[in-house]
């Protein structure tokens, strides 16, 4: 049972997955295609086996040859079979197919639905556990345009046979709560896993489209991943839309920046482009092949207690508004980020962070855990081709920058940071703008939520405009009615 299942008042309800196929099954309005490449025909097998399908399934297929696949679905120029590409690809054909053979005029009440999925299981060494997507186009009403729910999930089981039968589950649980839990997604999202133990799968993106969503945030439901174990993390584009982060992060050199963002500050936009020009002029690092990721993790998010998701969406739409790619992940320390990264690509990583941040690192009590403490986690830290661009620290009464060269760590640390520091591994972010160092997001908080003037002056261009117009952070109606 999913640890995030138990105490829900609804769990002792939750039907099993033949009781889902045959709901399914038995609505007659209900009737689509199921198009399944590479894991075998196992979310179909469900509805043949509840009873009653002839209703239901229009067609099946299972296009495994690559040939006679492209002849179906169209040639992949990457020639790459297991994209979102591709199962958009199947939802669009299966979909015209169906459309174009079963007449409305004669079945006026049909809601059609197109389910595929395309799949790589765990290859035969057993060094990778395989991936796919899966995907529903549908309708729940015979004259309403179609809506869509398409997941990238990763398998973490390691028999072929097993992570074939939970995808069996899994495409049931879709489908059906497509149909029947469609108006609250959060629960849609949860029951996702029913009668599938959660370290089985990961489902690390999602996206909901279609009139029936038209209201959903996919950035929200991107939360709601972290939130129900279901990831570790979790990104988003400009767009609001959830983005896989293999498909960006796949051998790129990376450069991430991480903080509450709380909201966005002329700091954290000078950290982020003074650190980015200092990344771009390493040996190797090509503009063109770099990514900057904006991080919030989720313990910076329960910083005061429970997730607030209004407050969640406000940064996210702040940095979005920017044209930043964000990532929350539940990554507490930096050398899991790191190691995360290092799923991906092999080329240069950087860190952009503020002066605590690199004190932060240098303390022991976020290693106790390891067996091998701080040494172990410095060694996954470091081992990487990674940099630390140190932004400083201002002291306005002393009108002093603590910089890599003077700050202090724990005396028992003290080694340990000059050997990474005069190893090149730590550098200081020099042109900086002292301009804008004595800027904190907490004070810029705490002035939008008392109503008062002088904090605009803080933000990036249109970011105040931004947070007045839409009332963000608990900005004060007649704060907004100054704009």
């Amino acid at each position: 049972m999913p640890d995030f299942i138990k105490g829900d008042k609804d769990f002792e309800s939750i039907p099993t997955v033949k009781d889902k196929a045959l709901r399914i099954n038995l609505n007659e309005n209900i009737y689509g295609t199921f198009a399944e490449i590479g894991a075998g025909q196992e979310t179909v097998r469900n509805f043949f086996r509840a009873g009653g399908a002839s209703g239901t399934i229009a067609k099946t297929i299972s296009a495994y040859d690559k040939d006679f696949s492209d002849a179906i679905y169209g040639v992949e120029e990457d020639g790459r079979y297991v994209t979102e590409a591709r199962l958009k690809k199947m939802l669009n054909h299966e979909m015209e197919l169906l459309e174009e053979r079963i007449l409305r005029e004669k079945h006026p009440n049909k809601m059609y639905f197109a389910y595929a999925n395309t799949v790589a299981t765990i290859d035969f060494a057993k060094k990778y556990k395989g991936h796919g997507w899966v995907g529903i186009r549908y309708q729940t009403d015979a004259e309403e345009e179609y809506s869509e729910i398409i997941l990238h999930l990763r398998f973490h089981e390691t028999e072929a046979l097993l992570q074939q039968h939970t995808l069996g589950i899994l495409g049931v649980n879709l489908i059906y709560g497509a149909y029947y839990k469609y108006d609250t997604p959060k629960k849609l999202l949860r029951y996702l896993y029913d009668h599938i133990d959660k370290d089985k799968i990961e489902i690390d993106t999602i996206n909901f489209s279609g009139p029936k969503f038209k209201d959903v945030d996919n950035r929200l439901m991107s939360l709601q991943l972290i939130k129900n174990g279901m990831t570790d993390a979790v990104m988003f584009g400009p767009d609001g839309n959830n983005i896989l982060p293999a498909r960006i992060l796949y051998k790129k050199n990376i450069l991430a920046l991480r903080g509450s963002f709380r909201p966005v500050t002329k700091v954290n936009i000078d950290m982020y482009e003074k650190s980015l020009e200092m990344f771009l002029k390493q040996n190797k690092v090509e503009e063109d092949r770099t990514e900057t990721i904006f991080e919030i993790t989720l313990s910076n998010l329960r910083a005061e207690g429970e997730i607030d998701e209004e407050d969640f969406m406000d940064r996210a739409r702040l940095l979005c508004s920017l044209g930043h790619t964000v990532m929350i992940s539940n990554f507490q320390e930096y050398y899991k980020l790191v190691e995360y990264f290092s799923r991906y690509t092999k080329m240069r990583l950087g860190l952009a962070m503020g002066v605590n941040n690199l004190v932060d690192i240098f303390d022991e009590k976020y290693y106790r855990h390891l067996s091998g403490g701080i040494l172990e986690a410095f060694g996954k830290l470091f081992f990487k081709d990674l940099k630390v661009y140190l932004y400083p620290m201002h002291n306005p009464e002393t009108n002093e920058y603590t910089t890599s060269e003077n700050l202090k760590v724990h005396p028992r640390m003290k080694e340990l940071y000059k050997f990474f520091k005069y190893n090149g591994k730590v550098l200081d972010i020099e042109n900086f703008n002292p301009e804008v160092m004595d800027i904190f997001s907490r004070e810029v908080l705490q002035k939008i939520e008392a109503g008062t003037d002088g904090w605009e002056k803080m933000l990036p261009d249109g970011v105040a405009e931004i947070i007045k117009d839409k009332q963000l952070f608990s900005c004060p109606a007649s704060a907004s009615a100054k704009a």
